[in-house]
């Protein structure tokens, strides 16, 4: 059985790489790659590129910051730097394993600082939660304001939620709501079944206190400060680089938040950093902005590989930072 097992995690580790390098093959199979050296060597603004990674540092810094203080109420103290390290690790080892991060930084604590895992994990939840809803809100708002940008986005790529909705019949219906009845039943039954187990309770019983760790946080405008300049870092990480190319600096704030927005729903398919969906999705918005295709896609590449080498670096630096550290667990 143990050979099942080794193919499907094989599977489950080579899907979002096969899924990622399919949609960019597809994207760039005509692209003629002897115009992005010249765009790189002698077009494109190093100095803007440069300034534009100070902030995607800074949205992990402030991460780091905020997950510091979601645990100081459950009697975890980690140092700063750590937290910060742990998060630097934790984006680096989801280029390898997408969604591998949220384990590992948990992992990193626990081991330099003695971290409860189970604690810390919960803690992650809930900033999952807060992420999220601060995600909806921004698109809520950008959809408002740039609606008919959005209605032309979906309508070239085909996506159309409401006539998928209404080519479901009233059977269908039923059946969706059944199978979603039958699967949470299931899941309550097998949750039911397993807690009987001592250390399965503990460990849940620290998730969930990790997850209340909210209502603890002292200084809560602090928790909601970091949170909201982690995602203003990230989208002045997207938008200085608009400053970098000729073709793009005078796109303007608007095109720039929609081509974010979009973008940061596209990394919600499990490849590497996004790659691919978000290639494609941003390029999209910038084509309905005017910008010429090649230079759209001459764009998506350079910014996302460049943005996509500051992960691995920032956890190679953090990994070297911690073996000069004495473990704890």
């Amino acid at each position: 059985m143990k050979y099942k097992k080794y193919i499907k995690t094989t599977f489950n580790v080579l899907l979002p790489f096969v899924l990622g390098g399919g949609i960019l093959y597809w994207m760039y199979r005509e692209y003629d790659f002897s115009q992005l050296r010249d765009v790189i060597v002698n077009e494109m603004s190093w100095g803007w590129m440069a300034f534009s990674m100070v902030f995607g540092i800074a949205a992990q810094v402030f991460r780091g910051l905020r997950w510091k203080q979601s645990l100081e109420p459950l009697g975890e103290h980690p140092t700063l730097m750590d937290s910060i390290h742990a998060v630097f690790i934790s984006y680096a080892s989801s280029l390898v394993i997408p969604r591998s991060g949220e384990i590992t930084r948990c992992g990193v604590l626990s081991r330099y600082d003695g971290v409860n895992f189970s604690k810390a994990l919960g803690t992650v939840v809930s900033e999952r939660i807060v992420d999220s809803l601060l995600m909806l809100l921004m698109i809520a708002v950008v959809i408002v304001f740039e609606v008919h940008a959005f209605d032309i986005f979906f309508d070239k790529t085909g996506t159309n939620v409401m006539a998928k909705l209404e080519s479901f019949t009233t059977t269908g219906y039923l059946v969706t709501v059944l199978c979603l009845v039958v699967t949470c039943a299931f899941l309550a039954f097998i949750f039911r079944k397993l807690t009987f187990l001592s250390r399965v309770k503990a460990a849940m019983a620290n998730v969930k206190e990790g997850i209340m760790s909210l209502r603890g946080v002292e200084r809560k405008w602090l928790y909601v400060f970091y949170s909201v300049m982690i995602w203003v870092s990230y989208f002045l990480h997207h938008w200085i680089a608009f400053y970098c190319f000729d073709f793009a600096e005078g796109l303007g704030f608007t095109v720039a938040i929609v081509s974010f927005v979009v973008g940061s729903i596209s990394v919600i398919v499990p490849t590497p950093n996004g790659a691919g969906p978000w290639h494609f999705s941003v390029k999209t918005i910038l084509i309905l902005y005017g910008v010429a295709s090649v230079n759209a896609e001459t764009f998506v590449i350079i910014v996302h590989s460049l943005q996509t080498a500051l992960v691995p670096l920032l956890g190679i630096f953090s990994l070297i930072c911690l073996g000069f550290r004495k473990q704890k667990s």
